[in-house]
C-alpha cells in the first residue's frame, strides 16, 4: 500500500473573480469544477486542472474574505507546477514578467531547472521542468500554447521548525522515503542556509515528492489569502483508502474519519507540525456529474447539497 503522488493542493483566495481570471487566462489552467466548500457553502471551491481534470493536476481554492497570510513555519510554503522543458520556462519567464508579478530568474534547484513566481495575492509557486515522460492532457481552449501548458502539481514544499516531530508520520505512517537533501538560502543577509529534505512516494519524481524545509528561525504561519490550506496525496482506489484509515487508527493517529466528497473520498489529519494533510482517492472524478466537454461551466453541487441550490446560488457572487 503506497501513496502514489500529489492529488491536489487547496489554497485561499479573497477575490474569487480575480482568482478565476488569473488561473485561467494567465496560467492557462482549465476550471474543471465550480462548486462550493462543502463545510462552508457560502464560499466557492474552485478547481483548476489540466484538460481532462487528471488527479495530480488539481489546484483548488476556497473563497474566503480574509486578510493576507503571514508567511512562516508550520505551513506549505511553495507549490510546484510542472512544465515540459527549459524552453517552456523561458516562455513562462517572459509571459509572467509581462503581468507585473513578482518573478525570479530561471535557475537550478535540487538539480532541476526552476522559475519562482508569486500570484497576485502572494502565493508562492515554482515552475519546475519535468521531462520524466508523464502524459500531457492539454486544454485546447487555453491561452497558453500547448507545448508550454502546466502539466500538473509537484513537488510541494513544507516549512517546519524541526524535522524530528514530523519524521515518524512521514516515513512510518505515510510510507514516504527520504531520498536526498539540498540547501536553499536563509532569509536575511547573514542567515544560515536552510536544509530541505526530499521525501518521495510511489514511482517518485517531481509529481510524487514532498520537500520539507527546516527553518527554526521562521515565525509561525498565520493562514490567509495567498496561503495554502492543505495538501492532498493520491491513493488509487476505495480499498486502499479504507486501509489508510485503518492504518491511521491503528497508529493512534487522530483523523477526520472517511468523508465522501462525491468527486473523491477524503481522509484528513494534521502532521505533528500542524500542517493539514489529506489522503484522497483518484476517483470517481469530476465527470461524475458533468460531461467532460463542459466541466466547470456551471455551478456543480454534490447530491446532498442539490436541494439547497437556490439558497446557495443566491449567496455567491458571479465569477
Amino acid at each position: 500500500m503506497q501513496l502514489t503522488g500529489i492529488h491536489h493542493l487547496t489554497a485561499v483566495t479573497a477575490n474569487a473573480a480575480a482568482n478565476h481570471a488569473f488561473y485561467t487566462q494567465v496560467l492557462g489552467l482549465r476550471l474543471v469544477k465550480k462548486t462550493v466548500n462543502q463545510d462552508d457553502v457560502s464560499a466557492y471551491h474552485l478547481f483548476y486542472a489540466d484538460g481532462v481534470a487528471s488527479p495530480g493536476s488539481d489546484l483548488t481554492f476556497f473563497d474566503w474574505p480574509v486578510g493576507p497570510e503571514r508567511r512562516g513555519a508550520h505551513s506549505v510554503s511553495h507549490t510546484g507546477l510542472r512544465v515540459g522543458s527549459t524552453a517552456s520556462l523561458a516562455w513562462w519567464k517572459s509571459h509572467l514578467d509581462s503581468q507585473d508579478l513578482t518573478v525570479g530568474e530561471v535557475h537550478e534547484r535540487d538539480g532541476r531547472t526552476t522559475l519562482d513566481f508569486e500570484d497576485p495575492e502572494g502565493q508562492r509557486f515554482a515552475l519546475v521542468v519535468d521531462d520524466g515522460g508523464a502524459p500531457d492532457h492539454p486544454w485546447e481552449k487555453s491561452p497558453v500554447p500547448t507545448a508550454h501548458q502546466i502539466r500538473g502539481l509537484g513537488p510541494i514544499t513544507l516549512c517546519v521548525p524541526t524535522l524530528e516531530r514530523s519524521l515518524p508520520v512521514l516515513t512510518t505512517v505515510m510510507g514516504l522515503r527520504e531520498e536526498r537533501t539540498y540547501a536553499i538560502p536563509g532569509m536575511g543577509e547573514d542567515a544560515a542556509p536552510i536544509t530541505v529534505h526530499v521525501f518521495a512516494m510511489g514511482a517518485g519524481g517531481p509529481a510524487a515528492e514532498l520537500h520539507v524545509a527546516v527553518d527554526p528561525s521562521a515565525p509561525t504561519h498565520r493562514q490567509g489569502a495567498g496561503g495554502v490550506h492543505h495538501v492532498a496525496f493520491r491513493t488509487p482506489n476505495f480499498d486502499e483508502y479504507a486501509n489508510w484509515h485503518k492504518k491511521l487508527v491503528d497508529s493512534g493517529y487522530p483523523n477526520s474519519g472517511p468523508i465522501d466528497r462525491f468527486y473523491f473520498r477524503s481522509l484528513y489529519f494534521r502532521e505533528p507540525n500542524g500542517i493539514l494533510f489529506e489522503i484522497a482517492t483518484d476517483g470517481p472524478g469530476f465527470a461524475a456529474d458533468e460531461p467532460m466537454e463542459t466541466l466547470g461551466e456551471s455551478l456543480a453541487l454534490p447530491p446532498f447539497l442539490e436541494k439547497r441550490r437556490a439558497e446557495i446560488e443566491a449567496e455567491l457572487k458571479p465569477l
